[in-house]
């Protein structure tokens, strides 16, 4: 029995996976007002869009999707990084600064590989290595 009236009640049950995606629906409301998000979605798919034109492989271009679901999924655990950190340390703080860059260095890291990828990718479809 729950007896604290701001916590809601554990859902048990199929009632749980909706819960769960309803969940997931306002995460997903959430990433749709950062802007790097949004950005981040463009150039993948525009990404992927290239590689279909080229002629890529369809490995490849599903390679290419895969890697822009992990940027985007590790953009949404940056925002809650940064989320957090802003709820518990509303001052400035060299370990609040610290967390946040290392959130952004994930994603600038995964923007990497998806580029040298892309880049790997158009270079051997092209025949130009």
């Amino acid at each position: 029995m729950n007896n604290d009236p701001q916590k809601p009640e554990k859902i048990h049950g199929i009632a749980h996976l909706f819960a769960a995606a309803r969940y997931s629906m306002g995460g997903a409301r959430r990433l749709w007002g950062e802007t790097a998000f949004r950005l981040q979605l463009l150039a993948g798919l525009c990404l992927v869009a290239i590689l279909i034109w080229i002629g890529a492989e369809l490995m490849h271009v599903v390679m290419s999707i895969v890697l822009v679901g992990l940027t985007i999924a590790i953009e949404a655990i940056n925002t809650a990084i940064e989320e957090i950190v802003d709820l518990v340390s509303p001052e400035w703080s060299l370990p609040a600064k610290h967390a946040k860059d290392l959130g952004s260095f994930a994603v600038f890291a995964m923007l990497c590989l998806n580029g040298v990828f892309a880049v790997f990718v158009t270079l051997t479809t092209l025949n130009w290595i």
